[in-house]
């Protein structure tokens, strides 16, 4: 008697578990169909620029030398961290160092795409171009700065845009990803109306997303070593010194690992220009304090181009 009736309570649970397991299939099934993957997000191409020339967002004295400028950009929380008063101490030593900082919000804020899904690189370019064009700035020298997708976003622009002088990913990826909405089923981002191709989450990556082991998803997508190559970012590409600074515990993606992998590719194309990479011990947030060694960076190798519009490399030494 005992033996049937535990017999039954475990064919019970075995007949639940599977019913969930279908209609968690159902579910995912119908929020991907549900996804408009033809036609791009509402606001595409519209971002959140704040600049600060100074402190107060004051413009300098007349007669105060042009200042180079650096575009700041956050990652997947959204918003516009770089224009809160979150990061305003940072902001400020950039600005203290003789930097105009431009904090761009590409998602998540009103009048932007409600998702990081597909970001236009052409809306982020035009509005740096845009700030470029303050008589406080000098045009020529322009660098970009990101932290996780953000990295990710700003070795892209660099990649594509010659104007960009310069780059410091922190914490990036090497290659475009899947966008994070509920279907991840895109590009996160898209170039002159072209989805950018991408690393697609595959099924067997959802016992990994379900428990909220999201570096395991993203090693899971990566072993898919064709669609890698092809979203690969061609660092090769950037017109000026780049600095990437990862995590070695990182418990998002593997930062370290996926850096190390630029630095070979920039060996293997001969990358003339200065590039470093820092592994700092810690999380995905560890990188955070060490920031100082961005400015360092933009100090020793991007600064002192200024002279000459940043046309030419500055030696490492």
């Amino acid at each position: 008697m005992t033996k049937s009736i535990l017999k039954s309570s475990l064919l019970g649970v075995a007949a639940l578990i599977v019913l969930l397991v279908l209609s968690f299939a159902a579910y995912l099934i119908y929020v991907t169909n549900s996804v408009d993957t033809i036609n791009m997000p509402t606001n595409h191409g519209k971002v959140n620029a704040t600049l600060f020339l100074t402190h107060d967002n004051t413009s300098p004295p007349a007669g105060a030398p042009k200042r180079p400028l650096i575009v700041a950009l956050g990652g997947a929380e959204g918003g516009n961290v770089w224009a809160t008063s979150r990061v305003r101490k940072l902001r400020n030593r950039f600005n203290d160092e003789g930097y105009a900082v431009l904090a761009v919000g590409y998602f998540g804020m009103p009048g932007t795409p409600e998702k990081l899904d597909r970001i236009a690189l052409e809306g982020l370019h035009t509005a740096i171009m845009d700030a470029a064009k303050n008589p406080a700035i000098d045009g020529r020298c322009i660098a970009v700065m990101g932290g996780s997708k953000g990295g990710e976003l700003a070795l892209l622009l660099a990649s594509r845009y010659p104007e960009i002088k310069s780059a410091a990913a922190i914490v990036p990826g090497n290659a475009v990803f899947v966008a994070l909405t509920s279907a991840m089923t895109t590009s996160s981002f898209s170039h002159n109306g072209q989805a950018l191709p991408f690393v697609p989450l595959p099924w067997r990556a959802t016992p990994a997303l379900i428990t909220g082991d999201k570096r395991k998803v993203f090693e899971i997508m990566r072993e898919d070593h064709a669609a890698v190559e092809q979203a690969s970012i061609p660092v090769e590409k950037i017109n000026g010194p780049v600095f990437l600074l990862s995590a070695t515990q990182d418990e998002m993606w593997n930062s370290h690992e996926m850096s190390e992998q630029m630095m070979t590719r920039f060996k293997e194309k001969r990358f003339a220009w200065p590039h470093e990479h820092l592994a700092v011990y810690g999380g995905h947030d560890a990188p955070r304090k060490h920031m100082d060694r961005v400015l360092n960076f933009f100090n020793t190798h991007f600064k002192p181009g200024l002279a000459d519009g940043c046309a030419r490399a500055v030696s490492a030494g």
